[in-house]
Parts: C-alpha cells; sequence; structure tokens
C-alpha cells in the first residue's frame, strides 16, 4: 500500500492539481480581464477617446459656486478637487451630526419617562423607514420656504438665514498678524518656562504634604468649575465681542513726549463693555451649573497631590500658570502689533444678494440635515442594542455602591458599551459617506456631480468614473483605519 502511494503520477496527486486548477483559474480571469480591457481601448480610440488623463491639464470651461474658489479658467483636475472637498465637508459635518443626535435618541429610548422614550422611537421610526432620497428632497423643499434676500432673519446683523441660505461671518488674516505670531509663540516660551521654575522651586523648597479635596463640597466644586471655566468662557465672549462690536472698543495710540504706547477707548467700547458684562453673567451661571451638577451627580472621591513629585509640580504649575501666561501675552501682542492681527468679515447686503462672510447654500443644508437625521436614526438603534449588551450585574452593582441612574449610565453602562457600539458604528459613517453621492438630486455639487459635469464635457467615461471610485475608496478605508485603530485601543485599555 506504502509503495504504491510512493509511485503515484504526479498528474493524479491530489496536491499538484489543487495548485494546477488555481492557476489556471488565475490564468482563465486574466485572460478574460486581458479581452475587456483590449476591447474597452479599442472602443475608446474608434470614439476619439483614448484612455488618457492628460485631460485633466485642460481648462474646465464651468463654473462651481459651491467650496473653495474655483473660475470656469481653471483646470478639470481642480475642479475634481472642490468636488473631493466639498464632499468630505459634507460628510465630516454629518457625522458629527448623526453621531450627536443618534447618541441622544439612543439613550433616550431607554428612558424610564414614557414621554421621552415615546418620542425618541417615534423620531427613530420615522426617519429610519423613510427613503434618504425623499428625506433630502423634503429638507430641500423646506429650504425654498425661507425669506427673501430683502427679508432675510438675522441674528444681530451678524448671521443671517434667508432662501440662499446661511450666511455667517468668517475670520480673516490682517496686516498685523504676523507680527502677533511672534507674541503667540513667545507666550508658548514663556509659559513652559515658568511652569518648569515652579516646578523645580515647589520641589526644592516644597513641604511634603498631601492635599485631599472631597469633590462632593458645593464650594468645592465651584472653585473646582471657576479654576477650569471661568476664565476660558469669559475670554470666549469678550474676544468674540470684540469681533462683533461696531468699531474697534480700544485703540493704541503714540502720546508726544512718551515713548511707550497707550492704550485709548474707542468708540466701540460702549458696545463691547455689554459683550464683558454678558461673559461674566455667562462664566457665573457656566461655573453654578458646573457645580450643581458635579454636587448632585459626582461620585465622591478624594484626590491626593504629593507635592514633593515633580510630575504633579509641573501639572499643578501647568494647571494654574501656563493658560493665563499665555492669555496676557497674546492678548498683550494683539494691542501691541501693527495692525489688527484678524478682523471679522461680517456678510454685507449689496444690490440683490450678500457679500462677505461664509454663506451654507441650500442644497448642502438640505444634504447635511437629511444625511444626518437618517443616519441618526441608525445609530440610535447601535447605542441602544450597545447599551442592553451590558451585562445586568453591572447595573445592579452600581446600584449596590449608591450610584444613581445617571452616574451608572455615564460611569458603568456607556463605558462598557462603546467597544460593543463602534465596530457597527464604522458601517453607518461608511454609508453616510456613501450616500452624500445623492447630491446629485438637488444639485449640490458634491464629487459625483462635478464628475458627471466633467465626463458631459470631455467624454472621458472611464477615467473619470475611475477617478470617482479610488476617492470614495480612500475616504472609506481612511474612516475605517480611524474607527479600528480607536476599537482597538479602547479595547486594550478596557482589558
Amino acid at each position: 500500500m506504502a509503495q504504491n502511494s510512493t509511485n503515484t503520477a504526479f498528474y493524479r496527486d491530489i496536491r499538484f492539481l489543487k495548485v494546477l486548477f488555481q492557476i489556471l483559474f488565475l490564468l482563465g480571469v486574466a485572460a478574460l480581464a486581458g479581452f475587456f480591457y483590449a476591447n474597452m481601448i479599442k472602443g475608446l480610440s474608434d470614439q476619439g477617446h483614448p484612455l488618457s488623463l492628460s485631460f485633466l491639464d485642460n481648462e474646465a470651461g464651468f463654473e462651481i459656486s459651491e467650496g473653495i474658489d474655483f473660475e470656469a479658467s481653471d483646470s478639470y483636475l481642480k475642479a475634481f478637487w472642490v468636488g473631493v472637498v466639498n464632499t468630505l465637508r459634507v460628510s465630516i459635518l454629518g457625522i458629527v451630526c448623526a453621531t450627536v443626535l443618534g447618541f441622544i435618541f439612543g439613550v433616550a429610548r431607554l428612558s424610564t419617562n414614557w414621554l421621552i422614550r415615546s418620542i425618541a422611537a417615534v423620531y427613530v421610526e420615522i426617519f429610519r423607514n423613510v427613503p434618504l432620497l425623499l428625506q433630502i428632497l423634503f429638507w430641500y423643499a423646506i429650504t425654498q420656504t425661507l425669506p427673501r434676500i430683502a427679508e432675510s432673519i438675522s441674528f444681530i446683523d451678524t448671521i443671517f438665514i434667508n432662501v440662499r441660505g446661511i450666511y455667517l461671518p468668517t475670520i480673516a488674516v490682517s496686516d498685523g498678524f504676523s507680527s502677533w505670531l511672534w507674541y503667540l509663540l513667545s507666550g508658548v516660551g514663556l509659559a513652559i518656562i515658568i511652569v518648569f521654575c515652579f516646578a523645580v522651586f515647589r520641589l526644592l523648597f516644597g513641604s511634603k504634604e498631601v492635599q485631599q479635596t472631597y469633590r462632593s463640597a458645593f464650594v468645592s466644586n465651584t472653585i473646582f468649575g471657576a479654576k477650569w471655566f471661568a476664565a476660558p468662557v469669559f475670554l470666549i465672549v469678550a474676544i468674540a465681542g470684540w469681533f462683533l462690536s461696531p468699531g474697534q472698543p480700544l485703540q493704541i495710540t503714540n502720546v508726544s513726549g512718551i515713548f511707550l504706547p497707550t492704550i485709548a477707548v474707542s468708540d466701540g467700547f460702549s458696545s463691547w463693555l455689554w459683550y464683558l458684562l454678558a461673559g461674566v453673567g455667562l462664566a457665573i451661571i457656566f461655573v453654578i451649573c458646573f457645580a450643581v451638577f458635579r454636587l448632585l451627580f459626582g461620585s465622591k472621591e478624594v484626590q491626593q497631590t504629593d507635592r514633593s513629585s515633580f510630575v504633579s509640580n509641573t501639572i499643578f504649575g501647568a494647571k494654574w500658570f501656563a493658560a493665563p501666561v499665555f492669555l496676557i501675552v497674546a492678548i498683550a501682542g494683539w494691542f501691541l502689533s501693527q495692525g489688527q492681527p484678524l478682523q471679522i468679515i461680517r456678510p454685507e447686503i449689496q444690490g440683490f444678494n450678500f457679500v462677505g462672510g461664509i454663506n451654507f447654500t441650500p442644497e448642502f443644508l438640505a444634504l447635511l440635515v437629511g444625511l444626518a437625521v437618517y443616519t441618526s436614526a441608525y445609530i440610535a438603534e447601535v447605542v441602544r442594542s450597545g447599551i442592553q449588551a451590558v451585562v445586568k450585574g453591572q447595573r445592579e452593582a452600581a446600584r449596590s455602591v449608591g450610584l444613581n441612574q445617571v452616574q451608572e449610565l455615564i460611569l458603568v453602562v456607556i463605558p462598557q458599551a462603546i467597544p460593543i457600539i463602534v465596530p457597527p458604528l464604522t458601517s453607518q459613517y461608511l454609508n453616510l459617506a456613501k450616500n452624500s453621492s445623492l447630491a446629485i438630486a438637488i444639485g449640490f455639487l458634491d464629487l459625483f456631480h462635478v464628475g458627471r459635469r466633467m465626463i458631459a464635457q470631455t467624454g472621458q467615461t472611464i477615467p473619470i468614473f475611475g477617478m470617482i471610485m479610488v476617492s470614495y475608496l480612500i475616504m472609506s478605508l481612511t474612516t475605517s483605519a480611524l474607527m479600528n485603530w480607536y476599537n482597538r485601543r479602547i479595547t486594550r485599555y478596557g482589558r
């Protein structure tokens, strides 16, 4: 028996036959692909459209009003790039909006409140079962009911909503930006030096003591909130008010005989003062709300800080000195720079349209809302199923240590549900990016729409469709790679 097995002819050996059939199959596929490729090349040559990408350098001959600046004299390559940017813009914003809405309605689906749970269920069932194309057309029809240009809905004479979309102010770099940039870099360097010196001083001369802070105390929570949120909130409102005030609130003047600049009150100061007061009030409200929320839902935990540790001293110094030092230098540099570093460009009506600022067209808004709402309904179900997949014993353990429902959800359930949610969430992100090609139905100039225009003018169907497919493939693979990396990271730390 063994001798017969050894003398078996190679063409009857099952191992040889497996390899042979695989090679023959690959050769057959290659021959078939070669046949179709040769036939395609011959057909394109007969039509006068040889397979080439040289047409991308030619003048496009059409205008694109959506996205980055484009003129009819620009090349087809730039036109294609405009389409890619428009697709990326609506996809990224759509992913962000869909994620926020999906998490809100996904958690609401599990609420113990009947009204909230019912509203979330109706939202999911309606927008998940109505076709996406119909929803996009519906939202686009709504944008066409907005008022005309002359009757635009205005917010503080800065934001305008009308039938042509939403007009928002933009920040533009001015002449003094290069001078101000040096102050920013100096502020970063000075903050690093002060934090390092503080850490060394505290390490050498500080006493070894342990600080204990009970987070459940209202006073400590208020101090904690003020330390982290009061200054940023106030500065954000103050800086925004500086730009939004009519006229410059303060200006640098040179007094004769004095070699240092002085600050003088300008026409816009009274308007800016209201923004400063609003910033103070908003900061106080924000800090109090944070303290109350932390008091009600924060766990009682003790923070211990060993002042003899160089790392803890560095963190302590950075927390207290880095941001203030940088902001002081940055604000001082703003006044001392020659010219205004940045300026707000507000939309202004001239003739029959607005000029300046940034415009989100009705097509962009309808597509964004349609994609975000439709995808959020599916994300809500993903979030709901992920939360329900967490073992019931985890919730019981959370209640046994005194956590309420909000603490149980935030501290125990959601962190364990995230690894379950991420894989199906990735699929929804990919679907949203690919569904953006439906923009052609309302005239939004995305990647697919611009590609169709290029095909109509050049006749290069195969190269352009190949470019479109490769672009969507790169977007999908990049999104998938990022989400897979995030999933591996949270899974590793979770275990």
